[in-house]
């Protein structure tokens, strides 16, 4: 089975603008004492069809206007958004297993866009996608996807919990929201029967945050060592100099 072109952007996944397995199956966190510009309760709920919208919305404003790659290469061009990374974000939303903090003011302030690799989903060649920017993240992401290698690397993986894009709301940072929602991504991933869970960086502070919460870093690539005709493709403002992939495993549930 082929995958689409979009398939390859696992590692567009986090810029640290942070960032239900049934409609019931939810849990209510309440405000710590981590400073924040907000004390507001919130609650990490399952992403259905019908919160699309307002998960694009929260993306447009963090996410697609932060990620150290799409500001490198301008990829918005003075909008507010990309329709080829809309679209990318929307097929990863049909995957069934994202995640998102809900203020009690009823706002997203946080979403984790997950989706689960399998070994059947093979390799795809690159393709034109009609916008010149955006080819080049294409192009850079394939090539991470066939160096890391994931399945040859873990043979007796046969699924992967993919968390592509994790952004939190700016002024509700500090409140765990990131951990929060990795936490309710890796129960779902436990209970679906995913042996392991990627979190791939391309952000210096993402990097730092997903390592904090005992993730292990298998691969990394330098923006400077990723040329095109002599030519570093990507120049992201330090600290941002390399992509890390991280992963965890994730520890089946015990039987009763």
């Amino acid at each position: 089975m082929r995958r689409t072109v979009l398939g390859y952007i696992h590692k567009l996944v986090i810029s640290w603008t942070i960032v239900k397995f049934a409609q019931n199956h939810k849990s209510k966190v309440m405000p710590t004492s981590t400073p924040s510009t907000t004390t507001e309760p919130y609650e990490i709920k399952y992403v259905t069809q019908a919160d699309y919208p307002r998960v694009l919305h929260h993306l447009q404003r963090f996410f697609f206007k932060d990620e150290p790659l799409n500001v490198s290469i301008n990829l918005l061009g003075g909008k507010n958004t990309c329709p080829e990374l809309e679209d990318f974000s929307k097929k990863c939303l049909d995957h069934g297993c994202s995640y998102m903090a809900v203020s009690s003011s009823d706002e997203v302030v946080g979403v984790s866009v997950n989706a689960v690799d399998r070994p059947s989903d093979g390799q795809e060649e690159a393709e034109d996608c009609g916008n010149p920017k955006f080819q080049k993240i294409i192009n850079l992401l394939m090539t991470i996807d066939c160096e890391v290698d994931i399945f040859n690397r873990y043979k007796d993986v046969n699924s992967v919990m993919n968390c592509k894009i994790l952004s939190v709301d700016s002024t509700w940072r500090g409140r765990g929201i990131a951990k929060q929602l990795l936490d309710k991504t890796r129960d779902v991933a436990r209970q679906q029967g995913q042996q392991l869970m990627r979190v791939d960086c391309t952000s210096h502070y993402s990097a730092k945050a997903i390592a904090r919460l005992g993730f292990e870093c298998i691969y990394t690539k330098q923006y400077a060592d990723y040329k095109v005709d002599c030519e570093a493709v990507f120049t992201p403002e330090p600290p941002h100099t390399e992509v890390a992939v991280y992963v965890q495993a994730i520890t089946p549930a015990q039987k009763l």
